[in-house]
């Protein structure tokens, strides 16, 4: 199980990246059907085939390229699917019992996630929808991180607890917004509305426009290469930037506090070092306007933070855990309560 659940979170990671460099690549509607591309199952090679594709959407003529980038990431998450269903079947066996309830739980992840990914094509876009499916991507990577972790034995010592959950929470709940944020800017193709450092051009804050985070949205025929107007996306764009600070803050914060104890001070130095990394790369986007693999590692960046936060979690969990039981076992006097914990 556990080395199911090790090769899933690496196919997730790989979905992720994939998913990042086909909206990156504009080929988000390289394919205009769903699940197949063109009424095939694979990219249309042949002349014959290319025919047939364009009779079938006239609108729509075929990109070899931007088609080829959709269908590799449609495959890796049809295969990422697969997997976790073979992860639920297994967790059905006794021994695995305790599984079966995140095994399930991810299983309908990855139907919602599916559903998603249909209706980023048939409603062309919608900003809302790929936003979402942005952060279903995310949770099922760190639901899957959680599982893996949690099924390791760890041996060391325990952190004081008070003052480290309450920070970690607070940071958690920073980067989940920061990532949401992330996603709409992308999905509203904000990235390059401001090209300038450190703040947006021109008076930005006199020019904030709220409706950019409308839940409604402008409605369009096709959402590609956005419908918001540029006060709109440098909004979105300023908006990141600046919970970018404050989620930086916190997480440094975060590292600082988790640096002091020996049982996650390794989580501390890597989460330091990745935030600066993160920001490093934010900044790059903004000088060397957008380059592929730099956007595309900065996803990856807000992923792998998400990660080291739900390591951490896991083991803050564990020491909560631990500390409970022995306080429910045992009564102050070192005598036992009359209670006992079933193992």
């Amino acid at each position: 199980m556990r080395a199911l659940c090790g090769f899933a979170f690496v196919l997730t990671l790989v979905v992720v990246l994939l998913g990042a460099f086909t909206r990156l690549t504009d080929a988000g509607l390289g394919c205009p059907d769903w699940p197949g591309c063109y009424g095939f199952n694979y990219v249309p090679a042949s002349a014959g085939e290319h025919a047939l594709a364009a009779e079938r959407f006239p609108d729509a003529p075929l990109e070899v390229t931007k088609a080829r980038n959709e269908m590799i990431h449609r495959y890796a998450a049809g295969t990422l699917g697969l997997t976790i269903l073979v992860m639920a079947l297994v967790s059905l066996r006794p021994a695995n019992r305790r599984y079966r309830l995140p095994a399930f739980l991810l299983l309908a992840l990855v139907l919602g996630q599916a559903t998603l990914g249909m209706l980023t094509v048939t409603l062309n876009l919608m900003p809302f929808v790929v936003m979402g499916h942005l952060l279903g991507g995310f949770t099922i990577l760190a639901l899957l991180f959680w599982l893996w972790c949690r099924q390791g034995a760890y041996k060391g010592p325990q952190p004081k607890m008070q003052g480290v959950s309450r920070l970690f929470r607070l940071a958690l709940a920073a980067l989940v917004l920061q990532i949401a944020l992330g996603g709409w800017t992308a999905a509203n193709y904000a990235a390059l509305a401001c090209t300038e450092l450190p703040v947006c051009q021109g008076d930005w804050l006199s020019q904030w426009q709220w409706s950019a985070f409308h839940p409604h949205g402008m409605p369009a025929e096709t959402y590609q290469y956005g419908v918001l107007s540029q006060l709109e996306r440098a909004t979105i764009h300023a908006a990141h930037r600046l919970w970018a600070m404050v989620t930086a803050v916190l997480l440094l914060a975060l590292a600082r506090q988790l640096g002091r104890h020996p049982g996650l001070r390794l989580w501390g130095l890597a989460l330091g070092l990745m935030v600066l990394l993160q920001l490093a790369l934010g900044v790059a986007n903004v000088v060397l306007h957008l380059p592929l693999w730099v956007a595309v590692a900065h996803n990856g960046g807000a992923a792998v933070l998400l990660l080291i936060l739900t390591g951490t979690g896991e083991r803050l969990g564990r020491f909560g855990e631990e500390k409970w039981q022995e306080a429910w076992q045992f009564s102050p006097a070192g005598h036992t309560s009359g209670r006992t914990i079933s193992h």
